[in-house]
């Protein structure tokens, strides 16, 4: 494929990345942006380490190509906040979220497009929509910190 000129937004920064439309987000963010907080995982969009947010929405960056995304806004886990005052950053410290940490940054981004889409859920909602795969089995604190993230946003 042809090397194009492909504009989006980055974390509120303008970028240009002269890619093959055909690259995967997750490289141009990786590897041209030098944003290594999305991991690449399996690079079939089934394990969700390289989760970032495309217009406010959840999406697995290995399997997103930048010829599809001109014009977006993409949110990765250093743009949620410069101090970790996200809501879910600070439930993710509070309940000791993080084990070996491999899979946390796409899980905070896929609990906070949750928490947007959905202020306050249910147990059987957060099962429903995190679907991230967590090695170390985190997923009862994952949880935890989610219903607390939806508190403190409340609180907030």
């Amino acid at each position: 494929m042809k090397r194009g000129m492909t504009r989006f937004t980055v974390n509120g920064n303008p970028v240009e990345y002269e890619l093959e439309p055909d690259t995967p987000l997750l490289w141009a963010l990786r590897e041209a942006s030098n944003l290594t907080g999305t991991k690449f995982g399996c690079g079939a969009g089934l394990c969700g380490a390289c989760t970032v947010h495309v217009d406010g929405v959840a999406q697995r960056s290995c399997q997103v190509p930048i010829g599809t995304i001109e014009g977006t806004f993409v949110t990765t886990v250093e743009g949620l906040s410069d101090d970790r005052s996200h809501p879910v950053q600070m439930a993710w410290l509070e309940k000791q979220v993080p084990q070996c940490g491999f899979c946390q940054s796409g899980m905070l981004m896929a609990a906070s497009a949750l928490l947007k889409a959905n202020p306050n859920p249910s147990r059987a909602d957060i099962r429903m929509a995190i679907s991230n795969i967590c090695r170390c089995g985190t997923y009862p604190r994952v949880e935890a910190a989610i219903l607390r993230a939806a508190e403190i946003a409340r609180e907030g």
